[in-house]
């Protein structure tokens, strides 16, 4: 900026929590102009209207311009954001932005990605990599352009993922990384520092959404591809199984340590255990959760259960 005495006019956009830590910490180094988010939603049984963590944020920290736009192409929308005249838009765990509104900043419009792209491009970065089996993930601040996550690099931050760690963990690691580089890059935009990197799109992967249809356990796996799939699906959606014609999910999982044999797909359960054998092992099922249930202990649920307590799941069936 050519005076280094006004402060730059931020946008910033985005919903869930992980967003809301990122507003926080940029706000108090670069004051947020307006906050873009999703309108209010009814949840539950009395559809008590609840509002985005961002616009939670937005209000405890005292910033009172809040959007809300029903559509990002709305040219009332189009029209506010213009009339804002942005320095920057930062956009965190947020919409699909269209190039009418992004390109409406006069510095830059970026977006942080919880990954090291041009890897696990998509939605759910953080899922994939766990299931994927990844030791070292990261965050990514790059350009908006009309493709998702395919915009030129301005930063990134790596670090390890322990192994024990589940989705959740992974993603309360990366809030930190992620306000970090949102500061950083709002820093080299304003500063006029910026010397951003293409990606190269053949050493690309994706992170699609995640449905029912792609979170079925296959016990034909590995204990340690199970493992990762089931840790990388937690706390949500949760990996599941067809048990007795019903969707069982498994909200964690143990290598076996005793002597037990089983097929893959072949399970047996003790009075207090219930293993299930995999393609070069047998896992132990710690957390399960049956439909209408809330999420309880193998224990709990073996001291009430009455079936049969062996069998074999159905194949699993690849979408």
């Amino acid at each position: 900026m050519n005076n280094q005495n006004l402060q730059p006019k931020i946008v910033f956009m985005g919903t869930p929590e992980f967003a809301a830590y990122c507003l926080e910490h940029l706000h108090r180094v670069y004051p947020i102009h307006t906050v873009v988010t999703i309108e209010d939603k009814p949840i539950g049984r009395g559809l008590k209207i609840s509002e985005s963590s961002v616009k939670k944020k937005a209000n405890e920290l005292g910033i009172t311009s809040i959007l809300q736009p029903k559509s990002l192409k709305d040219d009332e929308f189009v029209h506010q954001i213009e009339s804002i005249q942005p320095d920057i838009i930062v956009v965190i765990a947020f919409k699909i932005l269209p190039k009418k509104v992004y390109s409406l900043s006069k510095l830059g419009s970026f977006n942080i990605h919880g990954s090291l792209l041009p890897k696990y491009r998509g939605a759910a970065p953080i899922q994939w990599a766990i299931i994927r089996g990844e030791t070292t993930t990261g965050v990514t601040s790059f350009l908006l352009t009309d493709v998702v996550d395919t915009g030129n690099i301005i930063g990134q931050r790596s670090f390890a993922i322990e192994s024990d760690w589940t989705a959740g963990d992974l993603h309360d690691a990366m809030m930190s990384y992620a306000a970090e580089l949102s500061i950083e890059t709002c820093k080299q935009l304003i500063d006029g520092n910026v010397t951003p990197i293409s990606q190269n799109d053949e050493e690309a992967s994706s992170a699609p959404k995640l449905f029912r249809e792609n979170t079925q356990i296959d016990w034909n796996q590995t204990t340690v591809e199970i493992s990762n799939f089931v840790r990388g699906l937690s706390p949500y959606p949760v990996a599941w199984t067809e048990f007795e014609g019903e969707i069982m999910k498994v909200h964690s999982i143990s290598f076996c340590t005793k002597d037990v044999a089983l097929a893959p797909n072949e399970y047996n359960m003790t009075d207090t255990q219930f293993f299930v054998g995999c393609s070069d092992g047998v896992i132990s099922i710690e957390k399960l959760q049956l439909p209408n249930k809330s999420k309880m202990k193998t224990s709990e649920f073996l001291r009430g259960f009455r079936g049969k307590r062996n069998g074999t799941f159905p194949l699993f069936q690849k979408k």
